[in-house]
């Protein structure tokens, strides 16, 4: 039976999954409302189609920090994807380069960043980034990022610690034995491992490794570092993205990490207008967050963002098909996303407009 949307790849992935790895990949911070309410909020929103419009050639092609790409949709990033298939962030990456789209890579990867660079060297890659209490770990791996041809570093800014995920504590979470976050070397590459009952591994590892003492000071020692442009991810206010634009960020992600973190953050679609207002087109900004279809995209396109990314989807098809189950998903995503641009009446990005996204209450008091 063919696979015709996000959920029939989800499902593919769940019966194939182990409960560690499948319980790590899907679960929310919480009681995980704001897990729900990603998806929920866009559905909350409305569109306002426009009509005999030419649309019989479409061009959704974006640029992106001077990279051309196919169309507005990445990979976002996701830890430990071996967990998922033996092809991992590799078969991922390989994935997005033939679709034309970014692929971030995280520092808790279980491929490095030479491996990657090798094995998807066609790929617009990104490094996603932490920051280690011992400041020479994260400088060796700007260092790293820029030898293998990264074209940007995205820091992660809402994770001074890991939020509660009730999952991983009842599964007693722990990174599996015949994988390492291959980044390091020593404990730091095999310290997800089990802990005492009633703890998560990747909580212990992060609490023991990561900086929490992080201010926007520290994107100024990032900046002296690199001539990589900076992303920061996780922000969800206007106050936040106006401190990315005044430390000199390139890109911005609005983003609550999945519903990973906080438990009752707004939707990552609901912070989106508020963060592009406060900056406009002095950065670039971006979302990741609930996208499950191609009307998810154009709505995130037509409230400010510049393109979007994907986290969970990408893993789904990794389980269900390895890189071919990665494209296949993007292929399912990619053709969804042209027909809600032909049938919105919009033949290229240029042409989507905020008014053909409302919010329900508009149509409410009829």
């Amino acid at each position: 039976m063919a696979l015709v949307c996000v959920e029939d790849f989800e499902k593919k992935a769940a019966g194939q999954l182990e409960k560690n790895a499948l319980d790590y990949y899907r679960s929310g911070a919480g009681e995980q409302f704001t897990l729900g309410l990603n998806r929920e909020a866009f559905r909350k929103l409305r569109l306002r189609p426009r009509c005999l419009r030419d649309v019989s050639r479409l061009d959704i092609g974006c640029p992106i920090f001077g990279e051309q790409m196919k169309w507005p949709l990445g990979i976002a990033p996701t830890a430990m994807q071996k967990m998922a298939h033996p092809d991992g962030e590799v078969g991922n990456a390989r994935a997005a380069g033939k679709a034309g789209s970014i692929f971030i890579l995280s520092t808790l990867s279980t491929t490095s960043l030479e491996d990657l660079a090798a094995g998807a060297p066609d790929t617009c890659k990104w490094f996603q980034l932490y920051i280690y209490k011992d400041r020479t770990i994260t400088e060796k791996l700007v260092r790293r990022a820029e030898k293998a041809n990264f074209k940007a570093l995205v820091l992660t800014i809402d994770a001074p610690i890991f939020g509660h995920r009730r999952a991983d504590v009842r599964n007693n979470f722990s990174l599996p034995s015949h994988l390492t976050l291959a980044n390091f070397q020593g404990v730091k590459a095999t310290g997800v491992a089990t802990t005492a009952m009633g703890a998560s591994g990747i909580n212990e590892y992060v609490s023991s490794q990561f900086d929490p003492t992080i201010t926007w000071q520290d994107i100024k020692w990032l900046k002296g570092i690199t001539h990589l442009p900076i992303v920061v991810k996780g922000v969800l206010t206007a106050e936040d993205a106006v401190l990315a634009k005044e430390f000199g960020c390139a890109g911005i992600i609005v983003s609550n990490h999945g519903a990973r973190q906080i438990d009752t953050v707004p939707a990552s679609i609901e912070a989106l207008p508020e963060v592009a207002k406060a900056v406009g087109n002095d950065l670039v900004v971006m979302l990741d967050g609930g996208i499950m279809q191609g009307n998810d995209i154009f709505k995130a396109l037509a409230l400010g963002a510049k393109t979007v990314f994907v986290g969970r989807p990408a893993v789904w098809g990794l389980a269900y098909n390895g890189q071919k189950g990665v494209e296949d998903m993007l292929s399912v995503l990619r053709k969804d996303f042209e027909i809600t641009m032909a049938l919105i009446g919009c033949q290229t990005l240029n042409d989507i407009q905020s008014s053909m996204v409302v919010h329900e209450s508009q149509y409410s008091k009829l």
